[in-house]
């Protein structure tokens, strides 16, 4: 009896005790819960406060440019016979602010280094970026460095193999503006065929693109490749010179598929949607954000025979002809030779046109204003230059689209399809996600 009595007493406590302990297991359980959802709850915030706060800094911190990275290229130039493919564009900058009058360009900075600068290759528009747009620029010297300046847009635009005789590796500098007809991204892909031809490495030294918060425009038809335009890409395609050597490299567009040795030096701080102000002219004819902003819209008029502000110190912000009626042109001036336009369209003559230095910021290629200027000359016949007109559309069927009467939002349509094939293959080559 003693032995049962204990054995009851014994599996009584034993019962109480897992109740209890199973009681406070159910407890702590739930407690433990509500501060771990509580303390997941300040955790999250705390990470949301820093993310915000991670993304205020990084707002406020200063562009940097490939060019200034000196320490992530200058090891990969030491004794080498450097060849600099650049600019006006090419400079480092000695303050946060990105100004010219407070920089030093490329070639000095690596001169000055003890960097063994052989020749300097120039794109359209020469070294000093002074030539009219499409002038052919002749070889020479430059006289501040004494170097022998190759030209790229005179008997050859892309360097021979003699032109690259002596050269190890080859830097490429130069601001881009983001439009598939501006032609430093055709002078890039004949640079990186060349090399990738001679075995030598490219560095790319990335820059912003101005206009790359949007894509938008008609892709190029691969039967109208010009050095106006080499790839399929939209007119307007949101990358940086950079991404898109590693897009023309990836994707195997240099010919014969061959590839270049490539390396980019990726800019910080800088994102698609950033707004940058160039320090200098990226060529002579887009003088200021405004011109380079609506240029991908009136670049159109380069193929017809209305004037888009070359003559002027306005360019890309204007466009008119004296066959345009005043009553719906008002904005009246006379072009006239000039930096940058020797003999720009109807110089000397009254133009009627629009003037559009207060148009709100673009996010998208606008061809109302092509249309109304077509819809509204009087010599339709004549105002298409057409075969230019297609080199810079990059297909025929937006000036059959213009002559048979298609509204603006008629022939976006038919944008929209190779827009996002392209965005596809865009996407592999992001640096600056």
């Amino acid at each position: 009896m003693q032995i049962l009595l204990f054995k009851n007493t014994f599996f009584l406590t034993l019962f109480l005790l897992i109740s209890c302990g199973n009681g406070n297991h159910v407890s702590n359980s739930t407690d433990r819960k509500e501060v771990s959802a509580f303390a997941k709850a300040d955790s999250n915030a705390a990470n949301s406060k820093t993310e915000i706060q991670n993304t205020k800094d990084q707002q406020n911190l200063p562009i940097i440019v490939g060019a200034n990275r000196t320490t992530e290229y200058l090891p990969l130039l030491q004794n080498k016979k450097v060849g600099v493919v650049t600019n006006q564009s090419g400079l480092i900058f000695k303050t946060e602010t990105h100004s010219k009058e407070k920089s030093t360009h490329l070639v000095d900075s690596l001169l000055s280094l003890g960097i063994a600068v052989k020749h300097v290759y120039s794109p359209e528009h020469g070294f000093r970026g002074d030539a009219d747009a499409g002038e052919k620029v002749k070889d020479s010297k430059d006289p501040k460095t004494g170097l022998p300046i190759v030209s790229l847009h005179g008997k050859n635009k892309k360097p021979t193999q003699e032109q690259l005789q002596d050269i190890d590796i080859l830097v490429f500098d130069i601001q881009d503006v983001g439009v598939r007809f501006y032609t430093y991204i055709s002078t890039l892909t004949y640079v990186m065929e060349a090399a990738a031809e001679k075995g030598i490495p490219v560095i790319v030294l990335d820059r912003p693109n101005p206009n790359a918060h949007y894509i938008d425009g008609p892709t190029l038809e691969p039967e109208h490749s010009s050095f106006l335009g080499m790839h399929p890409i939209p007119l307007v395609y949101g990358m940086t010179i950079g991404e898109y050597a590693q897009m023309v490299n990836g994707e195997r567009w240099l010919t014969d598929g061959i590839q270049c040795d490539l390396t980019v030096i990726p800019l910080q701080n800088w994102k698609y949607d950033t707004r940058y102000s160039l320090p200098t002219r990226p060529s002579p004819n887009l003088p200021n954000d405004k011109s380079i902003n609506l240029y991908p819209s009136l670049g159109f008029f380069e193929g017809t025979t209305i004037n888009a502000g070359r003559g002027t110190e306005i360019q890309f912000q204007i466009f008119g002809s004296p066959l345009l009626p005043a009553a719906y042109f008002p904005f009246e001036y006379t072009p006239q030779s000039n930096f940058g336009a020797k003999n720009p369209k109807e110089k000397g003559n009254l133009c009627h046109g629009l003037d559009l230095r207060e148009q709100d910021y673009l996010a998208r290629v606008n061809l109302e204003w092509l249309v109304e200027a077509y819809t509204a000359h009087t010599d339709k016949e004549n105002f298409f230059k057409t075969a230019s007109f297609t080199l810079h559309a990059g297909t025929k069927k937006l000036q059959e689209q213009i002559e048979k009467g298609y509204t603006f939002k008629e022939i976006k349509k038919g944008w929209y399809a190779d827009i996002d094939t392209f965005k596809s293959i865009r996407k592999k080559y992001l640096i600056y996600q």
